[in-house]
């Protein structure tokens, strides 16, 4: 099975790139390649799913330390290193395939006649000495990438454990970092506890219970008001009345159309046009001249 790509080339950034410049470049190619952005597109859907990875490798401190140490293989260590697999006390088990990589990174070899070393390697049927207790599956800890919908509105999610995919609901209004446990009784094997990623949306941004989203607005529209047609969090669209003299940054709010009974505001940017012929030039100096204005008036460096 071939290697995924690396993962800082996924992102775009280099090795030695901080916590927020591979957070930054993560959302922007998430929402560049978004699957709302791009229905039906399965080259976008599979670059997203390549980031959602190389994200929650390079964003979790051991993860990203591990990676750089021994690879792909590496990632999937337990965090303060060591090897993964059955030789340790309480490791988790992983593909024998990724021992085998991790073993030709640190020794330049492969982890032939290592079996007991590596979690997968030992053979199977192999029973355990008399009297010596079942040892209790350990907690496993991960990252599970949720769509921005489910976290704000509540859902569900697929996860792969034991070969098998299991449903985990997650509750409306979860926030990003936020962990689920999943017991043993539904997963068949221990408890599994998920540190919550939400992906970013592609136009929605979330403070708190509230959602924002930027509308642009046309000079005329600003000036006269008008009435613009939007999105809402719950899928439906609203037709809203813009208050004449709306200017950038101002604010209009749908109340409960947030998360759990926030609110929705619609932030407004005036947007310019270009290549306006000399005659609209014409009509915008005898505006200024007929309506003074100082927009600099009562800032504070004024």
């Amino acid at each position: 099975m071939p290697s995924p790509r690396d993962y800082y080339e996924v992102l775009g950034v280099a090795r030695t790139a901080s916590e927020d410049e591979i957070k930054k470049a993560y959302r922007k190619l998430a929402a560049k390649f978004h699957p709302d952005r791009n229905p039906g597109d399965k080259e976008a859907e599979a670059k997203f799913k390549e980031l959602s990875t190389a994200n929650e490798v390079l964003s979790d401190a051991d993860k990203r330390a591990n990676y750089d140490r021994f690879g792909y293989a590496g990632a999937n260590m337990p965090p303060g290193g060591g090897f993964p697999g059955g030789g340790f006390p309480g490791g988790p088990q992983v593909d024998p395939r990724a021992a085998d990589e991790l073993f030709r990174n640190l020794f330049g070899g492969d982890a032939s006649g290592f079996g007991d070393a590596f979690g997968g390697a030992k053979p199977r049927g192999r029973g355990r000495a008399p009297g010596r207790a079942k040892p209790q599956p350990e907690e496993i800890q991960t990252d599970v990438t949720v769509p921005f919908e489910v976290a704000a509105n509540g859902g569900s999610v697929s996860i792969a454990v034991g070969g098998r995919r299991i449903d985990v609901k997650v509750p409306a209004g979860i926030e990003d970092g936020k962990k689920l446990r999943v017991p043993a009784s539904a997963t068949g094997a221990g408890d599994i506890v998920l540190r919550v990623l939400v992906a970013p949306h592609p136009y929605f941004t979330r403070e708190g219970n509230d959602i924002l989203l930027e509308v642009p607005l046309g000079v005329a529209e600003a000036v006269l008001g008008g009435k613009v047609e939007v999105p809402t969090l719950g899928g439906d669209r609203l037709t809203v009345k813009v208050p004449a003299g709306t200017s950038t940054g101002g604010k209009l709010r749908l109340r409960g159309r947030g998360v759990n009974g926030g609110d929705q505001y619609l932030v407004f940017k005036v947007v310019v046009p270009t290549g306006i012929d000399e005659e609209s030039m014409q009509l915008i100096r005898e505006f200024a001249d007929r309506t003074p204005h100082d927009p600099r008036a009562n800032v504070a460096w004024n």
